[in-house]
């Protein structure tokens, strides 16, 4: 796996906790960590995707926004999932969430990192079942 940058040692801790492999990579000025075999709530056409998280160059004191997928996900009851985009990742197409955080969940700098983001990609995937 691909290490083109250091994430922090809680980071690491928890990627390497999940047992499943990660990877970090540099595509011009922007920084990934590809996290692989990513487990998705039932109610999608995929279990299992690929997960990118895109850093920005000051993270963890700035959130990490948004989530990618590949492949791309669907519903399986037909229902539109709104505000998707695809975007090229290291070769690949990738599906943009466009999912923000609110006033109400904003990012906590020296609490917040990978591990609690990946909480929140959970959530907001559980919400847009609801939908």
């Amino acid at each position: 796996m691909r290490r083109a940058f250091q994430l922090s040692q809680r980071d690491r801790e928890f990627l390497d906790s999940r047992d499943k492999p990660w990877e970090t990579l540099i595509e011009g000025p922007i920084r990934w960590v590809i996290i692989e075999r990513f487990e998705v709530p039932v109610g999608y056409d995929h279990s299992v995707v690929n997960l990118a998280l895109r850093l920005e160059a000051s993270y963890p004191d700035v959130q990490i926004d948004m989530a990618y997928f590949s492949p791309a996900l669907a519903r399986l009851d037909g229902r539109q999932i709104r505000a998707l985009t695809p975007l090229q990742i290291d070769g690949r197409t990738w599906q943009q969430w466009s999912r923000h955080r609110t006033s109400a969940e904003q990012w906590r700098p020296g609490l917040d990192n990978i591990e609690t983001h990946v909480l929140y990609i959970t959530a907001f995937l559980e919400s847009e079942l609801k939908k």
